[in-house]
């Protein structure tokens, strides 16, 4: 079942490139979308919060 967190201090470009790869890196299959500011996964919710927070942005469930 896929997930949508809300992150909304993602600004522009720069930030989407900075969640993905942490998040790739996290091995979180995720869509980072600007337009919503919103990240949609499959698989473990906390991981891919952790890996949003590591990166530097905050999550809204």
């Amino acid at each position: 079942m896929e997930k949508t967190v809300k992150v909304p201090d993602m600004s522009c470009q720069h930030c989407v490139k900075r969640i993905q790869k942490s998040l790739d890196e996290s091995q979180v299959v995720a869509t980072v979308d600007l337009d919503s500011k919103s990240v949609s996964f499959n698989g473990d919710e906390s991981v891919a919060i952790e890996a949003i927070v590591k990166a530097g942005y905050t999550v809204e469930k």
